[in-house]
């Protein structure tokens, strides 16, 4: 199994992965509105591979045959405010 990943142009980090190069029929119109213009990143061979770099590559595989695409966001930001109170016992 392969899939094409494309970049989103309006979302920083933000990656839609498709189960063909330039097909985007299985993706919802309001997401690719959203998503701004796919700009093409790379193709992907699944198949024999154990992780991705940021994704689940169950969830992927998953998705692309279930709905035709995977839509992966950036992680949430890191709550620094948070991580100093925790280590330094306050709450």
């Amino acid at each position: 199994m392969f899939c094409a990943i494309y970049r989103s142009s309006q979302r920083d980090q933000t990656y839609l992965y498709v189960e063909k190069k330039d097909d985007f029929s299985r993706v919802p119109e309001e997401l690719l509105k959203s998503f701004g213009r796919p700009q093409f990143s790379m193709l992907l061979p699944l198949d024999g591979r154990k992780t991705l770099a940021n994704a689940d590559l169950d969830k992927v595989k998953a998705a692309l045959v279930e709905q035709g695409y995977y839509l992966q966001l950036p992680p949430p930001p890191e709550n620094l405010l948070k991580q100093h109170l925790q280590r330094s016992g306050k709450q």
